[in-house]
C-alpha cells in the first residue's frame, strides 16, 4: 500500500505541475498581450462593434485668374439603409419609393438586402433629405454630401470638366487635377451588438473629412466671355457644325479662353447638347448610340482634333526658310496661278495668278507657287528639322487629358509633290493647339513655350501648396528671324489677305487659311485666322477655326473679322491701347470714351441711357432685370464700336 500511496502522490505532484506550469503560461501570455497588444486588440473589438459610414470630402474649388468660382460645390445628402434596423420594411419602402421618386422595385432591393449597410440614392437635394428626416424612419440613415456644382453652365465645358456620382473626375481639368482637387474622406463610426443593431444612447465617433486644394488657372472669365459670343455669332452667321477659338498668351503659354461651341451644360453633361441631339434624327438613340455621342460631344477639338492647317502653316514655311538663309525679302518669284510640280498641276486661289512679285508680296498675297518654290529650296530635311525645333513632331504638353499627336509624312516617303503640298499647308495634320505653340516660339522671339492652365493650388488656409512651373527651350529660331516673321505678318493684316482683322491704333498680326477637308470632293471646308497683338510685342495670340461653314468660306473674309472682335474687346481688357496715326484718326468710328455706370439699372432704362453711346454689339447675360454686373467697368476708356456685356440679376 506504501508504494502505490507513493506512486499516486507522484502522479498527483506530476499533473498538478503542469497544470501550474499551463496556468503559469497562460498567465503570462494574457499579461503580454494585456500589457504589449492592448491598443491593438482594443481596436479590433471596436471595429467587431463599429459600423462606418464614409463622409465625402468637399472637392477643391477651380478659380480663373480674378478669382472667380469656375467650379464650386453644392451641399446634398446620401440615402442609405441598415436591414438590421429597419423595423417596418414596406413602411420603408413606400416612404423612399414616393420622397426619392424611385421605383419600388429598386427600392425593394436595397432594403430586403441583408448587408450592413446600402446605399439607395446619392446627391439628393437638401430640401428632400430634410423632408424624408421628418419622417423617423428606423434604419434609414441620410448623411451629408457635396455635388459639384458649375456656376456658369456651359463656359468652357470641355477645358473645366465635370464630375462622377462619387464626384471624381471625369473629363477636363477635373480630372486632370483629380488628385490635387479631391481631399480625403471622413466616416460616422456608429456603436453596434454582435448582430448589427445600433446601441441607444451610445455616442458617435466622427473623423472629419479633409477638403481637396482649389486650383487657380489661366483662364479669364471676361475673356472667354468674349471669344465665346464671337464664336457664336459666327457659328450662327455660317450655319457652321462648331466653332474652336483660342486665345493665349505667346511669351508664357497662359490660356487666357478656350472655345467649343456650341459647349455643353456642366451640371447636366448627360444631356446631349442642340449639336450632338439633331444627329440622333430626333428620335432618342439607344444607349450606344447616345453613350458615343456623349462621347463625341465631350471631346476637345481644340487638343484631340488634327486637321490640315492650311495657308496659316505658310508662317512655318517661311520660318524655315529664313532659319536656313534660302530666301530674302527681295527675291522676286512669278505666279501664273499655278505650278506643276512633277506630273501634277497646283493652283494658286488667285485662278488668274499674281504675276511677278517679292517675297513680302508672296506672304501677304498667300501666294502658293511662291511658297512652293521656297519649300523645294528648303528640303525635305531642313523643313523636318525646324518643325522639330518648333515643336510639331510631339504633343504640346497641355495640361488636359485626350491630346493627339500630329501626323506626318515619313522623310523617306515625301517627293516634290508632298513637298509642295507640305509647303502650304495640306497632306499632313496637326492640332489647333500644336500650330498656337508654333507659332507663339516664332513671334516671342525664338523661345518654346508650353500651353497650360493651371498656375498654383492652396489647401483650405490658403496657403499655396503648389506652384506649377513650365520649362521650355531658348532661342530655338534666331531673334532676327522672329523679328522678320512679325514684320511680315503685321503687314498681311495692313495691306494683305488678313486686312479684315485690322483695328485703327492697333498693330495685329496674322496669317489667313481656307483648308479643304478630306476627301477632297466633299467640298468641305474649314475657314481659320491666326492673329497676335500688339505685332511688336506680342501680349496675345488667338486662333479661330470655323468648320464646314455655309455660303462663303473664305479664311480671311469670316474668320479674320472674329479675331478682329475679340481683339477689339481683350486688348484694352489688357491694358493694350489703341495708339492711331494721322490717317486713323480720320477714319470713321475712331475715338475713345468712358464706360457709364449701369449697374443697378433696369434692362430698359440702361437701353434708353446706352443710346446716347456709341458701342458695338451689346450682350446681355442671365435672365434678370437688373443689371448686376458690367463689363467694361464703369468709368473705363473704351474705343468707339468696343463691345459691352451686361450680367443682369
Amino acid at each position: 500500500m506504501k508504494q502505490i500511496s507513493t506512486k499516486q502522490r507522484k502522479t498527483a505532484l506530476f499533473v498538478i505541475s503542469v497544470f501550474l506550469l499551463a496556468a503559469a503560461g497562460l498567465c503570462g501570455r494574457l499579461w503580454y498581450l494585456m500589457v504589449f497588444h492592448s491598443a491593438e486588440y482594443a481596436a479590433q473589438a471596436q471595429e467587431l462593434h463599429e459600423r462606418e459610414r464614409s463622409i465625402k470630402a468637399a472637392r477643391g474649388i477651380i478659380y480663373d485668374r480674378n478669382g472667380v468660382i469656375l467650379a464650386d460645390n453644392k451641399p446634398v445628402c446620401t440615402v442609405s439603409v441598415i436591414h438590421s434596423q429597419i423595423t417596418d420594411p414596406e413602411r420603408v419602402i413606400s416612404v423612399l419609393c414616393e420622397v426619392l421618386e424611385l421605383p419600388e422595385e429598386t427600392v425593394r432591393k436595397r432594403v430586403e438586402k441583408v448587408s450592413s449597410i446600402e446605399r439607395v440614392k446619392a446627391n439628393v437635394p437638401k430640401e428632400t433629405a430634410d423632408y424624408l428626416r421628418s419622417f423617423e424612419l428606423d434604419g434609414v440613415m441620410v448623411d451629408e454630401d457635396y455635388k459639384r456644382y458649375y456656376p456658369f453652365g456651359d463656359l468652357a465645358s470641355r477645358v473645366i470638366g465635370f464630375t462622377g456620382g462619387d464626384n471624381q473626375g471625369i473629363i477636363g481639368l477635373e480630372v486632370k487635377y483629380d488628385s490635387m482637387l479631391s481631399g480625403i474622406p471622413g466616416k460616422i463610426l456608429t456603436l453596434t451588438t454582435a448582430h448589427g443593431t445600433e446601441i441607444e444612447n451610445a455616442a458617435e465617433n466622427r473623423i472629419e473629412p479633409v477638403a481637396g486644394n482649389s486650383l487657380t488657372i489661366s483662364l479669364d472669365i471676361n475673356i472667354q466671355r468674349y471669344a465665346e459670343q464671337a464664336a457664336k455669332k459666327v457659328l450662327e452667321a455660317k450655319s457652321a457644325n462648331h466653332v474652336s477659338l483660342i486665345v493665349m498668351n505667346p511669351q508664357n503659354g497662359e490660356i487666357y479662353a478656350m472655345v467649343n461651341v456650341p459647349e455643353f451644360d456642366l451640371n447636366d453633361p448627360y444631356t446631349l447638347n442642340v449639336e450632338y441631339a439633331a444627329k440622333t434624327g430626333g428620335v432618342t438613340p439607344d444607349s450606344e448610340k447616345k453613350n458615343e455621342l456623349l462621347n463625341q460631344m465631350w471631346r476637345n477639338p481644340c487638343i484631340s482634333d488634327t486637321y490640315e492647317p492650311g495657308s496659316t502653316f505658310k508662317i512655318v514655311t517661311a520660318t524655315a526658310a529664313f532659319e536656313k538663309g534660302v530666301v530674302s525679302l527681295t527675291d522676286r518669284f512669278f505666279c501664273p496661278g499655278f505650278k506643276i510640280v512633277e506630273d501634277r498641276t497646283i493652283h494658286c486661289h488667285k485662278v488668274a495668278g499674281h504675276g511677278s512679285e517679292t517675297f513680302v508680296d508672296g506672304i501677304k498675297n498667300s501666294c502658293n507657287p511662291v511658297f512652293m518654290e521656297i519649300g523645294a529650296r528648303v528640303g525635305v530635311e531642313g523643313m523636318y528639322e525646324v518643325f522639330e525645333r518648333l515643336g510639331l513632331m510631339r504633343k504640346t504638353g497641355i495640361d488636359l487629358p485626350g491630346e493627339a499627336n500630329s501626323i506626318m509624312h515619313k522623310t523617306e516617303n515625301i517627293k516634290a509633290v508632298e513637298l509642295a503640298t507640305i509647303s502650304f499647308g495640306q497632306s499632313f495634320q496637326i492640332t489647333p493647339m500644336q500650330l498656337l505653340s508654333a507659332v507663339s516660339c516664332v513671334i516671342n522671339g525664338g523661345n518654346q513655350i508650353t500651353p497650360h492652365f493651371a498656375i498654383y493650388a492652396q489647401n483650405t488656409e490658403e496657403n499655396t501648396v503648389k506652384t506649377y512651373r513650365y520649362e521650355g527651350k531658348t532661342e530655338v529660331i534666331s531673334k532676327e528671324t522672329s523679328e522678320t516673321m512679325k514684320t511680315l505678318l503685321e503687314a498681311v493684316v495692313h495691306e494683305g489677305t488678313g486686312k479684315r482683322a485690322y483695328l485703327p491704333g492697333l498693330r495685329i498680326g496674322g496669317k489667313t487659311a481656307t483648308s479643304e477637308k478630306l476627301p477632297r470632293s466633299s467640298n468641305n471646308y474649314i475657314s481659320s485666322f491666326i492673329g497676335f497683338a500688339p505685332a511688336e510685342n506680342p501680349q496675345v495670340l488667338a486662333l479661330v477655326l470655323i468648320d464646314e461653314p455655309e455660303g462663303i468660306y473664305y479664311g480671311g473674309t469670316i474668320a479674320a473679322p472674329v479675331i478682329a472682335e475679340v481683339f477689339q474687346s481683350v486688348l484694352p481688357y489688357l491694358g493694350i491701347e489703341p495708339v492711331y496715326s494721322e490717317d486713323e484718326k480720320k477714319l470713321d468710328g475712331v475715338g475713345t470714351f468712358p464706360v457709364p455706370d449701369l449697374t443697378g439699372m433696369t434692362k430698359k432704362d440702361a437701353e434708353k441711357l446706352l443710346k446716347s453711346y456709341e458701342f458695338g454689339d451689346i450682350y446681355y447675360t442671365g435672365e434678370g432685370e437688373t443689371v448686376s454686373e458690367q463689363f467694361p467697368l464703369a468709368g473705363e476708356e473704351v474705343n468707339k464700336k468696343s463691345s459691352l456685356i451686361l450680367y443682369m440679376k
